[in-house]
């Protein structure tokens, strides 16, 4: 028998203007976790979205177990006992969280669903790996990191022995990573074989046995882990040195840009409300970032904050201006630019070409329309400019459909649009979620810049050494309420990740909630 039991051989696929894998070569052994790494448009989705079934090689041979075996889809790929967790979510929106689980492999009997069978297991598995999730729920009410366990859970429902990964940490907490890295040694305990994608290179020394490095399509080698150091494999994977620790000068806040009072909104999955009665301001100058366990209220705030939810109660002011009821548009015209977490549902039109994508917000604009023809001309120009500045990798320039490019160069696009729009405050959300380590290193020093050039920054991530590194103030939400306030310089990351966790609150949020509770009581009084 083999000593791999994945073998790509000499992988070649070629899309319109890109060739994304040239002659890849990788061999995945029984029982280790390999990792897959190389930068945003490197090929490594598309090379794993081969094994998978989603695409066909032009060239080259798969082989399992030493036999040559053809996969044209999907489920040949489930046949051959192959899994995969995508980094963009293969999840029916209007199902429910249960049903996307069991979906293709129904448990049935006399053509009856058998739910109670399939729902036992499904929080059989939740449970054994640490996967808390709501079965009922329908995939478009929850949040992007409860999706994320869901595809890991569809993987684990079939039961597969080769299991790939595809950045399956980017959208979650550092206590969920730390879980999902002691699912994946468990899986390899029990002799699964996992082939691993990450930008993030701490993740890959913690967890991998080998790494296999892509750059431009090309495989620039395979390494063991314990041989190798994270400046090696950065440097092998975009060519120079790494700058990892983000250079700011010193802290020189003004005017107040944003300012929350009581804000209160509602959660779409609970009675309860999501964001209850928070306060807090931003400046020009400053970097204020949101810190949190994913599903404590942040998403709810930020789409509050940019017009998409409503509002229960409270006001938001910007520069002194009151848009608690503004709309999106006014909001954006007013100078609020928004690097969304989703940016499939809010940050793009996929089947738009990416010189539309990077114009959406200000095609009206004199610069691009005349008596209200677009000035395709000045379109592509300004798509030109923002994709060299940018480093957008698209194939086809601004002509190429965004739908086809990778994660990582349409985090890029969305960020060179928000950005370009000189905003005064810019709100967002994981902005580096997907990137690799150049283009985080890149899009740090942009926020850096933002804050530099006098605009508020307002970040919320889930990635504690990001907030370390880039934020100038550290607000805690914890059920909705602000815990905790801290600079980065005076905290650390397990005293944040105690308030993060609830078991601590700080002497700002405690004053907070008292106020409110006299506030109530005078309110009784006075009725």
């Amino acid at each position: 028998m083999s000593d791999y039991i994945i073998e790509m051989e000499n992988i070649t696929k070629e899309f319109p203007g890109v060739l994304a894998n040239d002659h890849v070569t990788l061999q995945l052994r029984r029982g280790e976790v390999h990792a897959l790494l190389g930068e945003n448009g490197a090929g490594k989705s598309t090379l794993m979205s081969i094994l998978f079934g989603l695409y066909q090689p032009d060239s080259g041979v798969i082989r399992k177990n030493g036999q040559v075996v053809q996969i044209h889809n999907p489920n040949d790929a489930n046949d051959l006992q192959i899994g995969m967790v995508h980094q963009h979510f293969k999840l029916v929106e209007v199902f429910t969280v249960l049903e996307n689980i069991f979906l293709g492999v129904e448990p049935a009997r006399l053509g009856v669903l058998k739910y109670q069978e399939a729902r036992q297991r499904v929080l059989e598995l939740s449970q054994k790996y640490g996967l808390s999730v709501e079965p009922d729920a329908r995939i478009e009410d929850i949040t992007v990191g409860m999706q994320q366990r869901v595809e890991i859970l569809k993987m684990l429902y079939r039961d597969n022995e080769i299991l790939i990964f595809d950045e399956p940490t980017a959208v979650l907490t550092p206590q969920e990573i730390k879980e999902l890295m002691a699912i994946i040694r468990g899986l390899k305990a029990e002799g699964k074989s996992i082939l691993f994608i990450s930008h993030k290179l701490n993740e890959i020394m913690e967890v991998s046995d080998r790494c296999t490095v892509l750059r431009k399509g090309k495989c620039m080698g395979t390494v063991d882990i314990k041989d190798t150091t994270v400046e090696e494999l950065s440097r092998m994977m975009v060519g120079r040195p790494i700058q990892f620790k983000v250079e700011k000068g010193n802290l020189k806040p003004g005017a107040v840009v944003l300012e929350v009072e009581n804000l209160v909104v509602p959660s779409k999955l609970h009675k309860n409300n999501a964001i209850k009665g928070v306060s807090f301001q931003v400046r020009a100058g400053e970097i204020v970032c949101l810190a949190g366990i994913e599903g404590n209220g942040q998403s709810e705030l930020v789409y509050a904050l940019t017009g998409i939810e409503k509002i229960t109660s409270g006001s938001v002011r910007l520069r002194g201006y009151e848009i608690t009821r503004a709309s999106i548009r006014q909001r954006s015209r007013l100078g609020i630019s928004h690097i969304p977490e989703d940016r499939h549902k809010y940050g793009l039109i996929l089947d738009y070409n990416l010189a539309d994508n990077l114009v959406l917000q200000r095609y009206w604009e004199p610069a691009f329309q005349h008596n209200g023809v677009i000035r395709q001309d000045q379109v592509l120009a300004y798509a030109d400019a923002l994709i060299k500045q940018y480093d957008i990798r698209a194939g086809q320039g601004p002509q190429t459909i965004v739908r086809s490019m990778s994660g990582g160069n349409q985090q890029k696009a969305i960020i060179a649009r928000e950005i370009d729009k000189n905003p005064e405050l810019l709100v967002a959300i994981q902005p580096t979620r997907g990137l690799d380590v150049g283009a985080i290193e890149y899009i740090h020093a942009q926020l850096v810049a933002q804050r530099d050039a006098g605009k508020a920054v307002l970040l919320v991530s889930l990635e504690l050494d990001e907030v370390m590194n880039v934020s100038d103030r550290i607000l805690v939400l914890y059920e909705g309420e602000i815990v905790g306030e801290f600079a980065p310089r005076e905290t650390t990351v397990e005293q944040l990740g105690l308030y993060m966790a609830g078991a601590r609150r700080s002497q700002r949020a405690d004053a907070s909630e008292n106020q409110g509770k006299a506030a109530t009581s005078r309110k009784g009084q006075l009725s």
